[in-house]
């Protein structure tokens, strides 16, 4: 394999193991507790910040840096001949004898051998605490000893990390940072704070609210805040004139660029090993001392930190085990049971705000982001799935509408009138409600944004009936600024254009609502039945007038159309020269069930002519090569890259949904390999460049000469749809209201697979066979011995576990 050039997946899946530094690009781990957040690459790059990385940001990040991947968390060592290296390769970038980093599940670790001298630095965040501890191992392998000075250090953003990258020199004027020698520790913070959104000369009159706090257990001998005292004029990172000097110069600021450099000494004698912890927190700012003195009684120590760690591991080994697979595809079982619930996590909690690819200064939370990526962390988490459903909910106006996104600390968001944005948040509620059947969280009040409150079950309701509200006279969806495609943003914009696809879109949800609400008026205790009974009534009856309007307008004879433009043309036809087929306006009609069977093959069987590649399906062929005002960005954008022709894996998701629901198991199970990521990079890691365990937002297309080049990591819906569609459409286990529904899509070489789903407090070992190699159909199902009718398993007693065994055929 040539992913073997750069690393491998630990046995288990649970790390990948990388096994030089220079990889194509910087491999990203994300370490948090869903407050405090860093991200950290295979060199000890990246940033830090709490809750939001625009209005807290902790550490600071050069955004397009060279040298890439810079500034970091660091530590060097010098020996007593002068040469010093750090820890974490970067930023010296010299020769290690030795080199390896594990990316594990909320936790980095670099080891490295360098001089003579082992080195291994793990980074982490405690569950129940807002810091970073890097917990730092060393050992002498010569013969000689070694008294090495350590030199711990960060550079420093405190507060709006936009502002201090447009307006360093101003606002590098209110930075506060000292070194103090009860706590051994430096404290920083800013007498300033800007929280408002965009540029204003409005003065908001206030400081940061939090402080950050940098300790470690080796005794301090000398220390900075001052980062030009750290690292000297015309110099940087990699050769700082206060290790050069020995000491630092002790500085501390009330104006200038801030820092955190800690200077301490370590004796080693030949074979002896040694370990201290370094610790980055970030605390309120009223009464910061006591508060930063308690978190440094409680982990500033090598013991305390392992113990904190083993926390960590025993959590990830908790959340991973809701769902387990075993089948015959080792990369499927990594996404299943590992990394693709690991993906959907970090999303989920990072709000696909803060990479190296989005910066996190700019849109803050999205309200359709949140809703999907909330699909991974329910069969784990529920609660704060709950939580954070009810936080999105807030944002909704009463009429409605939503704002597009929002800002965690201050509230602040942007209302778009993206088409699409209103439906994701009964899609949110039904899939919460399909897992956990909780129905009291229906009755729930949740205030809206513009003031008023109302139960979920109402905001909900609300949400259908605004994008009802706004159909064309058509009856067809307004296109507006843009649906889920953001770059198709001018097709709308003067209030004609129709989107196709959010007219799909809006009939499943109508479908998803009028089976939730029938189910509440016959099988839960509801004093509005009649009510309940009724609006079912009117959106089945909606979607039958969408879907009618859908079928007679936009099929264009072997395909669905994407939309029609403010001036009439139609884009996604094969009147169109260029952007002749979308594959949501296919793969959605599907899942909608806006197309019956007949069309809806014919649409997927053109989709798979069209768009399919050898690495995967494109968005959309052929590739704008001409810039067309009437559709916008995507027109804009170099063909074969992002949204203008790429392997969009996020749209590739819902091509393999919609072609398992059509039962068909080879092609959705070879769209689905072709995508994994670590499928994807094995090739060629250094053209693919991106980390190869977990799902990029596109990888380049056929359309442009880096074919496979993959970009935008992390952060992107793919990563949860893919764990999701090898889950519930492919392996075929899926909640529903009233039970568990087991209905495979497998590729007919398979023999069996077996998945163990905990749902609902119970525990179902599912063991599937495949003895006349179908790739769809169930033809016996039975739960401990006895046999079932249908598909659909039934809820169990909490703490019950129970055998199935599934006979396709």
């Amino acid at each position: 394999m040539a992913l073997e050039k750069y690393g491998y997946f630990s046995e288990d899946g649970m790390e990948f193991v990388i096994t030089r530094p220079d990889t194509p690009a910087p491999w990203v781990n994300y370490i948090s507790n869903g407050r405090y957040t860093g991200l950290v690459s295979n060199t000890g790059g990246g940033f830090s910040y709490w809750m939001d990385p625009r209005d807290s940001r902790i550490t600071r990040f050069r955004y397009n840096s060279l040298p890439w991947d810079r500034p970091g968390r660091y530590v060097y060592l010098k020996d007593s001949d002068d040469v010093y290296w750090s820890i974490s390769w970067q930023p010296t970038a010299h020769e290690p004898q030795e080199y390896e980093c594990r990316v594990g599940m909320g936790y980095q670790t670099i080891k490295m051998l360098h001089r003579d001298v082992r080195s291994e630095i793990t980074y982490f965040v405690p569950l129940d605490d807002d810091l970073e501890i890097w917990l730092v191992k060393l050992r002498n392998e010569s013969f000689e000893p070694k008294r090495l000075h350590v030199y711990s250090y960060v550079e420093l953003c405190l507060g709006h990390a936009l502002v201090d990258l447009i307006n360093q020199p101003n606002d590098q004027h209110f930075n506060l940072a000292h070194f103090e020698r009860t706590g051994n520790a430096i404290y920083a913070t800013k007498n300033y704070w800007v929280t408002h959104r965009g540029v204003s000369v409005e003065q908001p009159n206030q400081g940061w609210d939090r402080y950050v706090v940098f300790t470690t257990d080796l005794q301090v001998e000398s220390w900075d805040c001052l980062k030009d005292a750290f690292i000297g004029k015309w110099r940087s990172e990699q050769n700082p004139i206060g290790i050069e000097n020995d000491l630092l110069s002790n500085t501390d600021i009330t104006a200038g660029d801030a820092c955190a450099a800690l200077q301490s000494e370590v004796l080693l004698e030949p074979r002896q090993e040694t370990e201290f912890v370094v610790l980055l927190a970030c605390v309120p700012a009223e009464n910061y001392r006591d508060k930063a003195l308690s978190l440094i009684g409680k982990y500033r120590s090598s013991a305390s930190a392992q113990t904190a760690l083993e926390k960590v591991r025993a959590y990830w080994m908790e959340y991973l085990s809701s769902v387990r697979a075993e089948t015959p595809d080792r990369e499927m079982n990594l996404i299943v049971n590992v990394w693709g619930k690991r993906q959907s996590w970090v999303t989920f909690n990072a709000n696909r705000n803060a990479g190296y690819y989005h910066g996190g200064l700019l849109f803050g939370v999205g309200i359709r982001d949140q809703c999907q990526d909330l699909m991974g962390p329910l069969l784990s988490e529920p609660t704060i799935v709950a939580e954070r459903i009810k936080e999105v909910l807030s944002h909704q106006f009463r009429d409605g509408s939503t704002l597009h996104n929002y800002f965690k600390l201050t509230g602040q968001g942007e209302k778009t009138g993206h088409s699409d944005t209103p439906l994701w948040l009964p899609f949110a509620v039904v899939n919460y409600l399909k897992e956990t059947g909780d129905w009291d969280f229906l009755t729930n009040v949740v205030p809206f944004q513009d003031g008023d409150e109302a139960d979920v079950l109402d905001h909900i309701i609300r949400a259908v009936d605004y994008v009802l509200s706004q159909l064309t006279e058509n009856h067809l969806p307004k296109f507006g600024p843009g649906d889920w495609n953001d770059t198709l943003d001018y097709v709308g914009r003067k209030g004609k254009g129709e989107s196709v696809w959010v007219a799909h879109f809006l009939c499943y949800i109508l479908r998803e609502m009028a089976e939730l609400l029938e189910y509440l008026a016959h099988q839960v205790i509801c004093p509005s039945s009649s009510y309940l009974t009724e609006t079912a009534r009117r959106y089945r009856d909606e979607y039958e007038l969408v879907k009618r309007a859908v079928n007679e307008r936009c099929w264009d004879g072997e395909w669905y159309i994407r939309g029609i433009r403010d001036d009439g043309d139609v884009i996604g036809s094969s009147r169109n020269k260029e952007g002749r087929i979308f594959m949501n306006a296919q793969s959605w009609a599907v899942i909608s069930g806006v197309a019956d069977e007949e069309r809806g093959r014919l649409a997927m069987s053109s989709a798979d002519r069209l768009l399919t590649t050898s690495r995967g399906p494109k968005i959309l062929s052929p590739s704008y090569t001409q810039v067309d005002p009437g559709v916008g960005l995507a027109t804009r954008c170099v063909p074969g890259k992002k949204e203008n022709g790429a392997i969009f894996n996020h749209v590739a998701s819902w091509a393999i949904l919609a072609n398992a629901l059509l039962g068909e198991g080879n092609r959705a199970y070879d769209y689905y390999r072709k995508c994994m990521p670590m499928v994807q990079a094995d090739p060629d890691p250094d053209l693919y460049k991106m980390e190869p365990y977990v799902y990029s937002e596109y990888v380049t297309s056929d359309e442009h000469p880096t074919f496979g080049q993959a970009s935008h990591s992390w952060l992107t819906g793919s990563g949860v749809w893919m764990f999701r569609d090898a889950l519930d459409y492919i392996l075929g286990i899926r909640p529903t209201y009233d039970g568990l529904i087991v209905d495979p899509c497998i590729p007919d070489k398979w023999d069996e697979f077996k998945v163990i789903r905990k749902f609902r407090g119970a525990t179902y070992e599912i063991e599937v066979s495949n003895p006349n190699h179908v790739q769809h159909g169930v033809a016996r199902l039975e739960i401990d011995g006895r046999e079932i009718d249908g598909k659909k398993l039934p809820i169990l007693e909490k703490g019950r576990r129970a055998k199935i065994k599934c006979v396709m055929g």
